[in-house]
């Protein structure tokens, strides 16, 4: 078996096990931020383990990218520049951001985090800077890729001003919670985490991979339930919680 083929059979497990993982998080509720409950095992502070958690992310794929044998052309720097816009900016400055600097999370968490980021931007990385051969420059005028970027854009843009939308509702310090207003959140609860959707959703479609499509698939079978949770949460806690508002999708969820 090649490594091809190989990445093949991760890909179809991946996709398998991510199913589950949907499944299981409706259930029970990943234990961290507003979730954070006994019973995980020992600490770490938010900070040093978003720092942690997210970094192999960031510095696998510019390995990957760094050895990678395909040619280096835009779509492939392109590809490889918005990889990082996401990543550079989820463990070096999102952590910094991160207003309750008493916040932790179990280091069971950081743990799994850490090791899904490492596989993930391996396999990703190595599929698209060695096993894939490259992208045709004609490639940028593919509506999949066309469509992918905006998608990805739009979801990158999304996810970080619903983040900074949650930090402005807390002073340096606070721990307290309060309900979030404006822009996306007047019909959803996590905006955030729909823009996180959207934004893989757009890589799986402009890289056109099965490595991509597992990776947008990961990434809603885990925010999903969490936004449900969410959504569950701000009722449970505030009588006056808009009942317009869905968890995730407008208008339907």
């Amino acid at each position: 078996m090649n490594e091809s083929q190989l990445h093949f059979f991760v890909v179809l497990g991946s996709l398998t096990v991510a199913v589950g993982v949907f499944v299981a998080l409706f259930f029970v509720k990943a234990p961290y931020g507003r979730h954070l409950r006994p019973g995980w095992g020992p600490l770490i502070p938010n900070l040093f383990g978003w720092v942690i958690m997210e970094t192999p992310a960031a510095l696998v794929f510019l390995v990957c990218f760094a050895v990678g044998t395909a040619p280096k052309n835009l779509p492939i720097l392109l590809f490889f520049g918005l990889w990082e816009l996401h990543y550079v900016h989820r463990a070096f400055i999102y952590p910094l951001t991160i207003r309750d600097g008493h916040k932790k999370m179990p280091v069971v968490v950081m743990l799994m985090g850490f090791g899904f980021n490492l596989g993930n931007a391996y396999a990703n990385g190595r599929y698209l800077f060695s096993l894939s051969d490259g992208y045709p420059q004609d490639w940028l005028h593919d509506p999949r890729f066309i469509a992918g970027m905006i998608l990805f854009l739009a979801g990158f843009i999304v996810n970080l001003w619903a983040d900074l939308t949650l930090r402005g509702l807390r002073n340096p310090g606070e721990t307290c919670y309060r309900i979030p207003y404006g822009g996306l959140f007047r019909w959803v609860s996590c905006p955030n985490y729909l823009g996180e959707i959207v934004e893989w959703s757009g890589w799986a479609l402009a890289t056109w991979s099965l490595l991509g499509l597992a990776f947008s698939v990961w990434t809603f079978a885990n925010l999903a339930p969490r936004a449900r949770s969410h959504h569950a949460w701000y009722h449970a806690n505030f009588a006056e919680y808009p009942d317009e508002r869905k968890a995730l999708i407008p208008w339907i969820w």
